[in-house]
């Protein structure tokens, strides 16, 4: 079912055991599998702006007036696959579905600019192929403790009493629990001791376009001793995140792929840094993307049986933004 390219996740395990420090970029379906060595990141066009590794820098000031427009697809054209989504959760297939769209947009910005000069937890910008600005930490490692922090439903924050609204929203709510059991699940594979320990924290997040709240949780566990030190079978096993692909995982698959119609390539992946101790890794999501001359970004939103066609699509529209003030 998923496709895996095994080899590849041998040698993150061989480097991780003899503790020698790497940058992994893994695609959506597991397919591509991307290693590269501290003195490889450079010369492989990477730059790369996480907590503990960057490589930025300093940005010239940007001297112009952001140019930014977005084309997003129609309703009716969004709805086909939402239909989709809608009826496998019906059936009972999937009960909650990470439906995603690839929206094209154009900027008087490059994609090296907007990696430079938008703010956020992770940043990536990969050999002018495309650039990211993460929120939505994968899984830490830090010393044999795993810890993820699920992120499902966002709201923009001028609305009065937003974070309330957020919290108590029960669409979003669902979501929310789906996600943080999925997850807990998914940890209790590679880990013992799984439990939650925040639920329902609310971020701040702000923008050119619009400042949004975004609800997450933090869940951790202690890795198992088989996988103690195996980096590369550790994610593996994690692989796709649950946080944007739904649950149950295969059935879910399925279900997106057929629904979105679309490759999803690097978006949704993962990739993270390896220090020769611990790891930090993120979702590759807020992705802008280049095919020739034109720029797409793609997003998309949890959607689950209480979900409306009209709020889905505005969400989808939501988070076509780039991050910079």
């Amino acid at each position: 079912m998923f496709s895996v390219n095994h080899q590849k996740f041998m040698e993150m395990d061989e480097l991780s055991l003899r503790k020698v420090p790497y940058f992994f970029v893994i695609d959506f379906l597991s397919e591509n599998v991307e290693i590269y060595q501290e003195n490889e990141i450079e010369k492989e066009g990477l730059i790369i702006d996480f907590q503990h590794i960057s490589n930025t820098k300093k940005p010239q000031a940007l001297n112009k007036k952001v140019v930014w427009k977005s084309y997003p697809e129609t309703l009716e054209s969004f709805q086909i696959g939402f239909d989709k989504v809608q009826k496998n959760i019906r059936l009972g297939n999937s009960y909650l579905a990470n439906y995603t769209r690839k929206t094209k947009i154009e900027t008087n910005l490059t994609l090296e600019e907007i990696f430079s000069h938008s703010n956020a937890k992770y940043k990536v910008f990969y050999k002018d192929f495309f650039v990211f600005f993460s929120p939505e930490t994968f899984v830490k490692i830090i010393d044999g403790k795993i810890l993820t922090y699920p992120m499902k439903g966002t709201i923009d924050a001028s609305i009065e009493n937003a974070a309330e609204i957020l919290k108590n929203d029960k669409k979003e709510k669902a979501e929310h629990y789906t996600v943080v059991d999925l997850l807990r699940n998914d940890l209790s594979m590679v880990a013992d001791d799984v439990k939650v320990d925040q639920f329902q924290h609310i971020d701040f997040i702000k923008t050119q376009q619009k400042d949004l709240y975004a609800m997450s949780s933090e869940i951790s566990g202690k890795i198992k001793p088989e996988f103690d030190g195996k980096i590369g079978s550790i994610i593996q096993k994690l692989l796709p995140a649950g946080s944007i692909l739904g649950a149950p995982k295969p059935k879910t698959l399925e279900i997106i792929l057929d629904a979105e119609g679309y490759d999803r390539g690097y978006y949704t992946g993962v990739c993270g840094w390896f220090d020769g101790q611990n790891v930090d890794s993120c979702v590759m999501i807020r992705f802008i993307e280049k095919e020739g001359d034109q720029l797409y970004f793609k997003s998309g939103g949890g959607i689950t049986h209480m979900s409306t066609l009209e709020d889905e699509y505005q969400e989808m529209k939501n988070k076509i933004y780039v991050p910079i003030h």
